[in-house]
């Protein structure tokens, strides 16, 4: 695993051998990003990277101009992970990263009213409580990675579904008056 753009471009990235931790592919990866890029979603904003693992995700945010990112992960193993990913890309000392050990949920409860501008969210492909997730969520912009289509709820409209192979990637915006039309749906297939 690589940071694949932005100032950290090419630094290596570890994850730990943990049993439902699924790191992002790099092409996988690398298509989420330039569909960001198109958006102007990710230079400046505040990002989350929810279910974090090795904070792939989020060092990428980092490397391409976020504002802040906020790594959440439960696992004790991957927040090492992540700290020596963010050492090693140079963003540890970085008073724009935060990152949390706790469940996702809890640390949502939490946090209640704080908004991101673009939330990443990828956790393990057997997960299956995204309404719930989806309805503490508070983000304009989501990126969720599965394995197969998920149930938003009320409050996320799908804007894009991408595949790429067994992943599925799907952006989702937060409904609001001005937001992405549901009727428009688009779907790519990688």
């Amino acid at each position: 695993m690589r940071v694949i753009g932005g100032t950290a471009r090419q630094r290596r990235l570890s994850a730990p051998d943990l049993p439902d931790l699924r790191p992002t592919s790099d092409r996988v990866r690398e298509a989420i990003f330039d569909i960001l890029a198109s958006l102007g979603a990710v230079e400046g904003a505040s990002v989350l990277d929810a279910y974090a693992g090795s904070g792939a995700l989020g060092i990428e945010a980092l490397s391409r101009g976020a504002s802040s990112v906020c790594l959440v992960e439960a696992d004790r193993r991957a927040i090492a992970a992540i700290r020596a990913n963010l050492d090693s890309t140079g963003f540890g000392a970085s008073p724009a990263v935060r990152v949390v050990r706790a469940d996702v949920f809890e640390f949502l409860a939490r946090e209640a009213g704080t908004r991101y501008d673009l939330a990443l969210v990828d956790p393990p492909y057997s997960f299956d409580g995204w309404p719930s997730l989806l309805e503490l969520l508070e983000a304009d912009l989501g990126v969720l990675e599965t394995s197969a289509p998920v149930a938003l709820g009320d409050r996320f409209l799908v804007r894009r579904e991408y595949r790429y192979g067994g992943t599925l990637v799907t952006l989702v915006e937060a409904r609001g008056p001005g937001r992405h039309d549901p009727r428009t749906t688009e779907k790519d297939t990688v």
